[in-house]
């Protein structure tokens, strides 16, 4: 559906700053690092409800944070588009909201507690000017994102039940492109273990199993095989790749030690590939540990898996409208640097996601900021983009 200028002056003026700004300090104002989500989740739910709203809470595997979901319906044939947001925070000690000079500063404004507020701003700008003549909206919000104390469990169970539209947008911090790919990332953390203790270098057993040496071979043939991955490529995502990011062992520069660890990412740049690329690191970790008769343990984290996006998609082709509508301009396009929840909705929900927030800064920091112009902003381009898709 083509925007005109009638219908976008409706969702510019409709967006009230005020209003969007509450909302956002409202949910900031309530400390919710992951797995403890649940007081800010009910604080969200009763904002719905007080703006008369029908809200559903689905525990989706998790009890202790039941999610929030929003389903608003036209009544006329046409697609659902889906505002997905996480309510939790990164475990770092609570900084309380402010605002300054037209900026929101506090734990969550940017990640992503300000986007959330944003799209529930969309929402209620839909409702109120009527503008979305075809198809609905589904608004969901969650727990458990923020790795590695989460696991993605609770969105997981959501796309099971569901809780999924045709397309769905995702307010990560990300706003100076439109990621049409992303790279599919698994977390390993390997140790390789002998028997017996530790013992003085001079008083070691010339026969007794080296995990230092193995944890050294597995670095290598780890940096071999990152050279071979340089040539899967992606013109968006970027490159395969295999990352050493720690390496561990022993108490003193001159005992043998029991254990050698190893923890890095695998990442990837084509679609279904997560349980091929755990099978070959768990070969060749155990082909190390076998060799050098040693016992090993392998966590292997599958973060999300790769995705691709049509530049061709109608979400695609509503969001630069809607884009260009608000910012004289449609986005670049280009690939995600990082996994989100957008990866997991492509690969268990089968839709097409587009991360798009606002221009915000000090994610995963005490510092985290986002200005009242860019959430404004964010609402107007959801709401548009939901005019242009659903309909």
């Amino acid at each position: 559906m083509e925007l005109n200028e009638l219908c976008i002056k409706q969702i510019q003026t409709g967006v009230d700053g005020d209003r969007l700004l509450n909302t956002a300090v409202a949910l900031v104002e309530v400390p919710s690092p992951t797995r403890s989500a649940g007081k800010v989740a009910d604080r969200l739910a009763d904002i719905l409800l007080e703006d008369g709203f029908k809200v559903d809470r689905p525990v989706a595997n998790w009890p202790e944070a039941p999610a929030v979901a929003v389903r608003f319906d036209t009544g006329t044939l046409g697609r659902t588009l889906q505002f997905d947001g996480h309510l939790d925070t990164v475990h770092l000690p609570f900084v309380p909201p402010r605002v300054e000079e037209g900026m929101l500063y506090g734990s969550g404004c940017s990640d992503m507690k300000g986007g959330i507020a944003a799209f529930v701003e969309a929402l209620r700008v839909l409702r109120d000017t009527d503008a979305l003549k075809g198809g609905g909206i589904l608004l969901t919000a969650h727990d458990h994102h923020e790795g590695p104390w989460g696991d993605r469990r609770q969105l997981r169970a959501l796309i099971e039940a569901g809780y999924k539209g045709d397309a769905v947008l995702l307010p990560e911090y990300l706003a100076d492109r439109l990621p049409l790919a992303g790279r599919g990332m698994a977390i390993f953390e390997i140790t390789y273990n002998r028997d017996g203790e530790p013992v003085h270098e001079v008083l070691r057993d010339p026969e007794t199993p080296d995990v230092l040496g193995a944890g050294a071979e597995l670095v290598r043939s780890f940096q071999e095989m990152d050279q071979e991955l340089e040539r899967i490529t992606d013109a968006y995502a970027g490159r395969d790749s295999v990352f050493v990011g720690q390496f561990s062992s022993g108490e003193i520069y001159n005992q043998s030690p029991i254990a050698c660890s190893v923890n890095g990412t695998r990442r990837w740049v084509t679609p279904g590939m997560a349980d091929q690329i755990e099978l070959e690191l768990r070969e060749k970790i155990g082909g190390v540990a076998k060799t050098r008769n040693l016992r090993f343990s392998a966590d292997i984290s599958i973060q999300g898996d790769a995705f691709k996006v049509s530049e061709k998609d109608p979400i695609v082709t509503a969001f630069q409208q809607a884009h260009q509508a608000v910012t004289g301009s449609p986005l670049p396009v280009g690939g995600k640097p990082f996994v989100d929840d957008g990866n997991t909705f492509s690969a268990l929900g089968g839709i097409p996601p587009l991360t798009h927030g606002p221009a915000a800064l000090g994610a995963h920091t005490l510092n985290e900021e986002v200005s009242i112009e860019e959430l404004i902003r964010v609402a107007q381009v959801y709401a548009l983009t939901a005019v242009g898709y659903c309909a």
